[in-house]
């Protein structure tokens, strides 16, 4: 009786598919490398101006309405680098200087410009003025409610924070990461946007 020889043993799952995952970790790596470098550095190397929200967390599904009354979905508005402001629809002086500021961040990040979005989250009901909406056209308005947004937007540990005082930046996978100061240096706020923009393969 003839032995019959043995079959040859299935190539291992990692064989079959190495290519596969080459080409994922190819794709993913520069995402990763940018996050570790701008999270995971000494303080010592780092020099940004704005403060990390750490541990980063996910945009929730915010109750969203254009100024026509119109649904959105939180969800949307992933894909872009969000600079967020909020406040009332009376819109001071406070209020036109943090739109000003947005306005002029963005357009300082030159071709990079497309990347980034402004938006105001609007608190309350009351209506804006025609000139405000003029004059920061390109702005996202959206109202939603103040009680939401306060659970997501962490102030910063002093008695007298308040949520109107400052810009935040949200990344373009949904997470909030950075909290700009009250007052805060516009050109030190184009630094971080440069850095972030720079070394971000996404958005």
């Amino acid at each position: 009786m003839t032995e019959t020889a043995p079959a040859t043993p299935p190539a291992s799952h990692w064989r079959r598919y190495r290519m596969l995952y080459l080409l994922l970790a190819v794709c993913v790596a520069p995402v990763i490398a940018s996050y570790t470098a701008y999270y995971l550095l000494p303080p010592s190397g780092r020099t940004n101006y704005g403060a990390l929200i750490e541990p980063q967390r996910p945009l929730p599904e915010l109750s969203l309405r254009r100024l026509d009354g119109t649904a959105v979905e939180a969800a949307s508005l992933r894909g872009s680098w969000l600079m967020v402001q909020v406040d009332g629809g009376e819109c001071g002086a406070a209020c036109q200087k943090k739109l000003w500021q947005m306005r002029q961040v963005r357009l300082t990040t030159g071709k990079d410009a497309d990347r980034v979005q402004r938006v105001w989250l609007i608190v309350d009901d009351a209506p804006l003025a025609t000139a405000v909406i003029r004059e920061y056209d390109g702005t996202l308005f959206l109202r939603t409610r103040a009680d939401e947004v306060a659970a997501f937007l962490p102030l910063p540990a002093e008695p007298a924070a308040r949520l109107v005082d400052h810009i935040w930046l949200i990344d373009p996978l949904g997470n909030l990461m950075m909290r700009w100061p009250k007052d805060a240096d516009p050109n030190r706020m184009k630094k971080d946007l440069i850095k972030l923009l720079k070394a971000s393969g996404i958005g």
